[in-house]
């Protein structure tokens, strides 16, 4: 069983478990493409509002009603505590993630009716990739406890580097996976609606969709790195790790497309970002200073950890509002 942290009671997870959860996503997202989104459309603010609301009350629902129903008495308080943290730590460096793909979309020219074709079949491969991540994590974890504070340091580090390094470009031509696919495959230079294949001199190639498709899954990987880790600093238990990412996950689709317009406005939310993971690695790595002051003792704790770190992510969301509405006036007086 997965070493839990102090407070936290071990869950005990049936594979049914696993099995219904995994299933009830594998259904809602069958629904979402073959019938909500079976025609390419593009998606208004309206509409991804209320699927960010409906995915957001999901989350809700399954911490505080499907979860306990399904696993029992075993989901405490704490357990529901632990998952909204791991769910709003993952969904707030989703929003970081939404700044590159809106990068990506521009660079290949994606047409607004088909870019949820590729946040789905991206943030599909996203829920493969992090379930073994998640999964491999957990059981390095299991049998070298010592990776937390691995774990812990990369944070840190990541997150000092977020505070002082400016963004990076999108440089689709130095990505080894796009080079690669053009050796194998021809590309065309015209989309092909919503295809990521088609034919081209009589050969099988790929569209500039699928080249895009292949970047936005590239960058998902590179996000995970960071991402798998922070949540691993809130809780240990695989089932808690691999529900929150998976509800942040499938809410990110539509969280892009209500941030897209709005993406200058958050000019401070990578440094609450990054002091969120200098948090979270601190935690993590704390817990080597044995003789410390109660206020630090963040394992007993969850409600202060959840707190702090939306604290955080409030300050800087406010402080990116201020800021932007202070500039126009500024330009103005000019």
């Amino acid at each position: 069983m997965i070493l839990a942290t102090a407070n936290e009671a071990a869950l005990t997870i049936s594979p049914m478990s696993w099995v219904w959860f995994v299933g009830a996503v594998l259904v809602f997202l069958a629904l979402d493409l073959g019938v909500f989104h079976r025609k390419a459309h593009a998606v208004g603010f309206r509409e991804a509002l209320m699927w960010t609301a409906i995915w957001f009350a999901m989350a809700m629902a399954f911490a505080l009603l499907l979860a306990p129903t399904m696993i029992g008495a075993q989901w405490g308080t704490d357990h529901t505590k632990l998952f909204i943290t791991g769910y709003v730590v993952e969904l707030s460096l989703s929003m970081d993630n939404v700044f590159v793909i809106a990068l990506i979309f521009t660079y290949f020219r994606v047409p607004q009716e088909y870019q949820h074709r590729v946040l789905f079949w991206g943030i599909l491969g996203a829920l493969v990739m992090r379930g073994v991540m998640i999964l491999s994590g957990a059981e390095l974890i299991e049998r070298f406890h010592w990776i937390m504070y691995v774990f812990g340091a990369f944070l840190l580090f990541t997150g000092i580097k977020m505070l002082f390094v400016g963004d990076e470009e999108v440089e689709p031509e130095k990505n080894i996976l796009i080079r690669l696919a053009r050796r194998v495959y021809p590309v065309t230079t015209e989309f092909e609606g919503q295809r990521f294949f088609t034919l081209l001199n009589g050969r099988r190639a790929l569209t500039p969709l699928a080249l895009c498709l292949i970047m936005v899954e590239t960058t998902d990987l590179i996000f995970a790195v960071d991402s798998i880790p922070a949540i691993f600093g809130i809780t240990t238990e695989p089932f808690i790790v691999f529900t929150s990412n998976v509800f942040a996950i499938l809410g990110l689709r539509s969280l892009y497309f209500v941030l897209v317009g709005l993406l200058q406005h958050f000019c401070y939310l990578k440094y609450g970002l990054a002091l969120v993971l200098v948090f979270i690695g601190f935690k993590m790595l704390i817990v080597l200073w044995g003789s410390r002051p109660e206020w630090l003792n963040f394992e007993d704790n969850h409600d202060s950890v959840l707190i702090i770190v939306a604290a955080i992510l409030g300050l800087s969301i406010v402080a990116s509002l201020f800021a932007s509405k202070k500039e126009p006036e500024e330009t103005g007086e000019e």
